[in-house]
């Protein structure tokens, strides 16, 4: 199912006039498969579901979660609600909000901070630690 352009606008592209939301929306927008939302919104009932999430995992790699503040698809309180679930495990997982953000974060200028930050974290939690060894 398709978003709307004014769907998209409140969605994704908050921050931007109706016109810029609309040329977004006209360049990014693709239908995608509804179903994937009913098993997510399903997931709790069924402990076998394709969508269904070990928190606890201790063996899983560093998890960065980031949120916007002006983010209306997953808004922080609902980011900040999966760093509590995922703080049940050893694993490294840290939070990050970045206020003035929207879900439509590396469309937004300045998206070049959120980037940096997060290749930095990445870089920091591995073996190699730096980012010309990530390249190679």
């Amino acid at each position: 199912m398709p978003l709307s352009p004014e769907q998209f606008h409140y969605a994704f592209t908050n921050n931007l006039s109706e016109e810029e939301s609309l040329a977004a929306y006209e360049h990014y927008a693709v239908p995608g498969p509804d179903h994937v939302l009913f098993q997510a919104a399903l997931a709790n009932f069924n402990p076998h579901a394709a969508t269904s999430v070990n928190f606890q995992n201790d063996e899983r790699a560093p998890l960065l979660l980031i949120s916007g503040g002006r983010d209306h698809v997953s808004p922080e309180s609902v980011v900040e609600a999966n760093f509590r679930l995922y703080g049940n495990s050893s694993a490294t997982t840290e939070y990050r909000e970045f206020p003035e953000r929207t879900h439509y974060t590396l469309g937004q200028a300045g998206w070049e901070a959120v980037a940096d930050y997060s290749l930095d974290w990445a870089s920091s939690h591995t073996a190699e630690g730096s980012p010309s060894e990530l390249s190679a």
